[in-house]
Order: C-alpha cells, then sequence, then structure tokens
C-alpha cells in the first residue's frame, strides 16, 4: 500500500536549514497495523504529515497505492486524502459548532455523497464506535474519550484505505486511552490498515510491527512474535 525510497524533508528559514527525515525508506502493507516510535522531534510527525499527503518531501519517492504522489500538487493530495485516507489526531479536532452527527458528516459532504448515503454511513460508524445515543450532542457536552471516539468515527466513515492516527491517546486517562486503542485494534482486525505515531509503548503493543525513528532516521523495525507478514498490495 505504501513504500517510500530516500525520503527527506529539510525546513530551512534565511539563517537554518533542519533535517527532519534523512533517507527514510519503509514499507507498509495493506491490512497491517504499524506503530511509529521515537523521542520528540526525530521526525515522526513529520513523517506521518508526508504519508497523509498533508506535505510533500523535499525528495525521495513515496508510492501510495502504487502511484508515485511526492510531488502532488496541493489539489492533487486533497482529492487523494479525502477518498483514501482517515485521520485521528491527539487534540480530536472536532468542530466545536457542529453536533456529534455533523461533525462525522462531514468527510461525506465533502465527497459529495447524497443525503441518503451519508445518513445510512454515519448511523452505521456512530453504532460501530458505540456513540450513537451522543449523536445530538456538542464536542465540549462530551468527554475526551467520546470525542475520541466521534474522531474515530470521522475518519472511518468514508471506509479509507488508510487510518493514520497522531497521538490518538495523549490527551486521554489510561481507561479511554484503552478503549480508543481497542477500536483501532478492532477496525484493523476487519481489514483498515493504520500507521500510528505515539510515545506509548502500551499503544505500540497493539500493533504488528513497530518502527523506530531517532533523527529523522529509521534506525530499526521490531515485528511481533507470531505475526504472518502480509503480501505488499
Amino acid at each position: 500500500m505504501i513504500r517510500t525510497v530516500n525520503l527527506n524533508k529539510i525546513f530551512r528559514t534565511d539563517e537554518v536549514e533542519t533535517t527532519a527525515l534523512n533517507k527514510v525508506s519503509f514499507e507498509v502493507r495493506k491490512g497491517e497495523f504499524v506503530a511509529i516510535m521515537g523521542p520528540s522531534g526525530c521526525g515522526k510527525s513529520t513523517l506521518l504529515n508526508i504519508l497523509g499527503l498533508l506535505d510533500n518531501p523535499t525528495d525521495g519517492e513515496y508510492y501510495f497505492l502504487n502511484t508515485e504522489v511526492s510531488q502532488f500538487t496541493e489539489k492533487q493530495r486533497a482529492n487523494t486524502r479525502k477518498q483514501n485516507i482517515g485521520f485521528v489526531f491527539q487534540n480530536f479536532n472536532l468542530i466545536d459548532e457542529l453536533n456529534v452527527y455533523e461533525n462525522v458528516e462531514l468527510p461525506l459532504i465533502y465527497l459529495g455523497m447524497s443525503a441518503a448515503e451519508r445518513k445510512k454511513r454515519v448511523e452505521s460508524a456512530l453504532e460501530q464506535m458505540q456513540i450513537t445515543h451522543r449523536r445530538k450532542h456538542f464536542p465540549l457536552q462530551l468527554s475526551g474519550g467520546q470525542q475520541q471516539r466521534v474522531a474515530v468515527a470521522r475518519a472511518v466513515v468514508a471506509t479509507p484505505h488508510l487510518i493514520l492516527a497522531d497521538e490518538p491517546t495523549g490527551n486521554l486517562d489510561s481507561a479511554h486511552g484503552e478503549e480508543v486503542m481497542n477500536l483501532l485494534a478492532s477496525l484493523n482486525q476487519g481489514g483498515t490498515t493504520i500507521i500510528m505515531v505515539t510515545h506509548s509503548q502500551r499503544d505500540a503493543e497493539y500493533a504488528q510491527r513497530i518502527v523506530r525513528l531517532f533523527d529523522g532516521q529509521i534506525i530499526n523495525e521490531n515485528i511481533k512474535a507470531g505475526v504472518t507478514e502480509l503480501p505488499i498490495i
């Protein structure tokens, strides 16, 4: 599903040049759950932004669904994102002025789906995330765990090929964090590919493979015992 070759990202100002990613090459197979770990500033979020087509690399190659996308225009990136990628953020990123139902429905409106199809999909996603009873509530009326359930529902409602999660339990207590990780694991067991950035070793244990970054480079990868390697698709 994903392959990067010598991916570099350099941030430049008039006085400073910072290398965020340095020749990063790795693959993610369809149906995998991959955790990306490393200290703050090692390039985890930069890599996730590039994989999610929120940013372009300085150079190198990025193949997503067998298409080289590293130098896509913003319009091309946006079209590819909305059809293929769901995002789950640490800060939830829900729209306070929209209720739960409307927040989850929003990606489908961008895709131009009919009202009937949107209703069917939103109801299904809310039921899957066990948040239907809060469908008319607004984000500020919800607990952190409930807000993240809504965020996950929004991420999956368009049935994306890939979900990218950036510290999905970072603002949650341990109990609610475990609930969210169990939701992500369940989605992965259903066939959804997940890449998650995390500082939490406990959260990383839900993944089948852990990729460790340091100073913008992959220093090692660990595949959990008993995990069957998936074919590259």
